[in-house]
């Protein structure tokens, strides 16, 4: 299967709890087909103090997110499908398919 977005690609979220908020990806996991997105699917850690959190307590952190939930915004900041196309250079690059406009 394809995958569709990168690390560092802004994504809406199309469907679940956290529909329709938007962040940054920061992390891709191709082999569970999962993405790791700023601010969008927080679940409640509870945590024992230690050094780095002296008092513990409950922690809100991303959790990871299926990509078929999410979808690309373009530049323009419109949710679209991507496609893939060879450029004037003859290397692959993607494309939105609603302005046609590259994905950098």
């Amino acid at each position: 299967m394809k995958i569709h977005i990168k690390k560092g690609d802004t994504v809406k979220v199309i469907s679940g709890d956290s529909k329709g908020s938007q962040g940054k990806v920061l992390m891709v996991d191709r082999d569970k087909y999962r993405a790791l997105v700023e601010g969008v699917n927080l679940v409640s850690k509870h945590t024992k103090a230690n050094a780095k959190n002296p008092q513990g307590g409950i922690i809100k952190k991303e959790a990871p997110i299926h990509i078929s939930n999410l979808m690309l915004l373009d530049s323009k900041g419109n949710a679209t499908r991507v496609g893939r196309k060879l450029n004037d250079n003859g290397k692959l690059v993607r494309y939105s398919k609603k302005s046609g406009e590259e994905i950098k």
